[in-house]
């Protein structure tokens, strides 16, 4: 069987499966772009949330993350010993208040840029049309009115 890309084998049809797929070969592509930062997916991820959640607890990192309180803790502890964010409350007992630091700022721009040309390659204009579909569906559900 053909596809719109010319490519034959099974017809995906169910959504939860195409989008895994999808998922992982974008997650494959982020990887190499990333490393030369010192940032995988998650830690960008989480150096994200943390930079666009000011004050957000262990908890809500977690919760945003689908990672586990305790693995918080370690990349959060791995961050700060990089210099990526701090948490300026941070003494037992109390809630911490983490934020991104300068250099963290820098690096997730860095990482933005990257992310782009990851973006461009599998949604840009040369892309496959149903990847560019894809795009504009997601563009239109995260910024409405666009």
């Amino acid at each position: 069987m053909s596809t719109e890309s010319g490519r034959t084998g099974p017809r995906v049809t169910s959504t939860s499966v195409f989008v895994l797929s999808l998922a992982r070969r974008i997650e494959a592509e982020l990887a190499p772009v990333l490393a030369p930062l010192g940032l995988t997916v998650g830690r960008l991820g989480l150096l994200g949330h943390i930079a666009t959640v000011p004050g957000a607890s262990f908890s809500d990192l977690a919760r945003m993350s689908g990672i586990t309180v305790q693995s918080v803790h370690a990349a959060v502890k791995s961050l700060a010993a990089a210099g990526l964010v701090r948490d300026r409350n941070a003494r037992a007992g109390s809630a911490s208040t983490i934020e991104i630091t300068a250099e963290g700022a820098r690096l997730l721009e860095a990482a933005r840029e990257a992310v782009a040309e990851v973006d461009e390659r599998i949604f840009g204009a040369d892309a496959e049309p149903l990847h560019q579909a894809i795009r504009d569906a997601v563009r239109a559900a995260i910024e409405p009115g666009r």
